[in-house]
């Protein structure tokens, strides 16, 4: 047990401290006697440590010198660290499938038969698209270009966002809908096809999104700030569970790369769209 004293004119005291479990005990009096003993309960044995601890420090400015080399309590154990928060995990677009030869023919099919239509009204249009937009669902997120069955008439849509009207438009936010349902790499090749387009032939939230530098994270945000519920391409609650889930992705990326999610927003020209002010206002809200 470890000994303080104090000597000063009259004045003749000592002090010993000791910790047993979560109780702080002190013997203090006149040297040379017994001298009294006081004990105090804490929660727990950190706490009493603590106060150990502290009682020692303020007998030592008071003036108190240690006269003995009695062994002080073993350190308060130090807190265990606190975990780091979980990695962030982007879920998944499309439940994983093993698709078979019919529901390969099938997704074809209704590619083409939207490419086929694609002058026709816009109601027809948006029901085939959403048609066909089902059948590449259930293809489990496939590469299009590694099915020779699919591959053509994918292309020949996405090249549709930017070809001639004439030739019949294929709406972007269409696009973007059979482009969910696939890999990312098919919208890596239609983005580049778009790229090389004419000014103007494609939706600035188009290019502003492929500014993140996340092909994945891209294609998302691309396809929310092309999303046209009023058009019924969706509804309102699920466009915002969706941004829900994927904002912090977004916000985490941005941050690693010296960004935030209101620079984005602001540096994105929405160019006289009223829906893309709508939706970029939404973003950053």
């Amino acid at each position: 047990m470890r000994r303080f004293e104090f000597v000063d004119g009259n004045s003749s005291k000592f002090w010993m401290p000791e910790v047993q479990g979560a109780n702080f005990i002190v013997t203090y009096g006149r040297i040379g006697t017994a001298g009294q003993r006081k004990e105090k309960a804490f929660p727990d044995e950190e706490a009493a440590l603590r106060e150990y601890n502290k009682k020692v420090a303020e007998k030592v400015r008071e003036g108190y010198a240690e006269v003995s080399t009695g062994e002080a309590p073993p350190a308060a154990p130090p807190k265990a660290a606190a975990p780091p928060p979980p990695a962030l995990v982007l879920p998944r677009r499309v439940a994983a499938a093993t698709p078979g030869p019919e529901a390969v023919t099938a997704a074809a099919s209704a590619l083409a038969l939207l490419q086929s239509k694609l002058k026709g009204p816009s109601w027809k249009v948006t029901r085939l698209a959403r048609k066909a937009r089902h059948a590449l669902r259930a293809l489990g997120g496939v590469d299009p270009s590694a099915h020779p069955a699919l591959a053509a008439p994918f292309t020949a849509l996405m090249a549709h966002v930017v070809g001639p009207k004439a030739e019949g438009r294929l709406p972007v936010r269409h696009a973007l809908g059979l482009l969910s349902q696939v890999d990312v790499t098919a919208f890596q090749r239609a983005a580049e096809m778009w790229k090389s387009a004419p000014a103007g032939s494609v939706p600035a939230g188009v290019a502003a999104a492929r500014t993140l530098n996340d092909p994945e994270l891209a294609l998302r945000v691309t396809a929310l700030l092309s999303e046209r519920p009023d058009l019924r391409d969706g509804s309102e609650d699920a466009w915002t569970k969706r941004w829900t889930v994927l904002k912090p992705h977004v916000e985490a990326h941005l941050s690693g790369a010296g960004q935030s999610l209101a620079a984005f927003v602001g540096g994105v020209d929405a160019g006289g769209d009223a829906h893309l002010s709508k939706r970029l206002a939404r973003l950053g809200a």
